[in-house]
């Protein structure tokens, strides 16, 4: 988890402040929030690119791990019991960005395309049973007839004993500095949203790992000066955020 303030605080210093207010709040969430998000994606990019070709392993290093351990940040299990009658289908959680390791008996099973799962279908050399198991990710519930993101194992009956389950990357809370306004001037909200303990909380932080802290001022910053018409700005976040960038790779 990475403070929501203290980036706020140096994303006002490095955006100036000082000279009457570049960015509110409100601005600075959505930046957060977008900044959150890229990084997320580029972990992907980064994983397959260093996975392919760097070989370099030491303990504090080695790359793969390092962005590992951010990803496992922001990964989640989730279960589905065994049901009878569900054709195979299980519903996505509405949190899930991208799908790890799904098991069905215990056992890992592979995803295969939609194309591949019709082919395997109408061959009776190719067709599933209880020791070739696979599933596909599509969006169509066979059992209600509707649109909706999930997966589908096969063979498509009932679920053997231990359900299914999945491990997954989630999409993160929209970060959000909360504030509360005293003489006209936003001041900082310490309560913590929690949909559960503390409904009412107004702060969310960022659910990335502590090291993308610096990667997440930059970011916002060059976002701001966008927003703000500042070139010296934008150039500055910009700049700031390719360094940062160049270092991890080499």
């Amino acid at each position: 988890m990475v403070n929501i303030d203290t980036v706020y605080q140096k994303v006002l210093v490095f955006a100036n402040k000082e000279q009457r207010g570049y960015i509110t709040p409100q601005e600075f969430n959505i930046f957060a929030n977008q900044a959150q998000l890229e990084i997320l994606e580029q972990y992907f990019y980064d994983l397959n690119q260093f996975d392919r070709g760097n070989d370099n392993n030491t303990e504090y290093s080695d790359m793969v791990t390092l962005i590992q351990e951010k990803i496992g940040a922001l990964t989640k299990i989730h279960a589905w019991p065994k049901i009878v009658g569900n054709k195979g289908w299980h519903a996505l959680p509405a949190d899930c960005y991208k799908i790890g390791t799904v098991t069905k008996a215990h056992e890992e099973i592979d995803e295969i395309t939609y194309s591949e799962s019709r082919k395997y279908l109408k061959s009776r050399f190719t067709s599933f049973n209880k020791s070739t198991n696979a599933y596909v990710v599509q969006n169509w519930d066979p059992n209600t007839n509707t649109s909706i993101r999930g997966i589908q194992c096969y063979p498509d009956d009932a679920d053997m004993e231990g359900g299914v389950r999945m491990s997954y990357v989630k999409i993160p809370e929209p970060p959000k500095w909360g504030y509360f306004v005293v003489g006209n001037k936003a001041l900082y909200d310490t309560s913590i949203y929690d949909p559960i303990n503390n409904p009412t909380g107004k702060t969310t932080h960022f659910e990335l790992h502590e090291a993308e802290e610096t990667e997440l001022v930059y970011k916002i910053v060059k976002y701001a000066g966008l927003a703000m018409r500042r070139d010296d700005i934008a150039k500055g976040g910009q700049g700031l955020e390719s360094l940062q960038t160049q270092q991890e790779k080499q």
